[in-house]
């Protein structure tokens, strides 16, 4: 489903991909500029073969993303939220990473907002982890659908600096024939449809 919905909704994704130390637990941390900020990040964090965690607020509204890791974290209920860190720090401290939206909420670009108290929560219960901060754009210009850039920053173990390093990155060109392509999208229209060259059929 995820898969599908990114290919009829994109023109195209792509994507800078990190080079990562083996065998630590991350924070994945990406700025939240728009919907399909988690679906992107499923297919990046698939693509690197990165077993991870996401806490949803919306949890209930998308009960078949347990299946990918999603975990409940609904406003409403701090036993539910109470139970669901819980077990994903045992998750982290088993080598699984978090894949947290440190804003909190999702919010319209280019500012970031501030991280939340719980990055540096988890960062304390889980010391041998790192922050993987991670820069999502949206580009609609040249093509009938948006484009989407990922880029990844270099792990830290400072929430602010990983902060810095997400504002930096989103400020970055978006230059396609730099970048690889993480997903294929749905072409233009006229890049889908050909059309017969009309003529006219010789006199008998």
């Amino acid at each position: 489903m995820i898969r599908r919905n990114v290919r009829a909704r994109f023109h195209r994704v792509y994507w800078q991909p990190p080079n990562l130390p083996e065998d630590r637990p991350f924070v994945v941390v990406p700025n939240h500029h728009g919907w399909h900020d988690g679906y992107i990040m499923y297919l990046a964090l698939t693509k690197l073969k990165i077993s991870f965690v996401d806490w949803i607020t919306e949890f209930d509204s998308f009960p078949l993303f347990r299946y990918v890791g999603g975990m409940p974290f609904p406003a409403d209920d701090p036993a539910r939220r109470a139970t669901t860190i819980r077990q994903s720090l045992q998750w982290m401290q088993r080598g699984g990473s978090l894949l947290l939206f440190a804003e909190t909420e999702l919010h319209r670009p280019p500012e970031l907002l501030s991280f939340g108290r719980m990055l540096e929560f988890v960062r304390k219960k889980v010391p041998n982890s790192l922050i993987l901060p991670v820069a999502i754009r949206y580009e609609l210009s040249v093509h009938e659908r948006p484009e989407a850039i990922v880029r990844f920053g270099s792990p830290t173990e400072d929430g602010q600096a990983a902060r810095v390093a997400i504002e930096a990155l989103l400020k970055l060109p978006f230059c396609p024939t730099r970048l690889d392509v993480l997903a294929e999208g749905t072409g233009d229209v006229n890049e889908r449809w050909t059309l017969p060259k009309l003529g006219r059929k010789p006199s008998p």
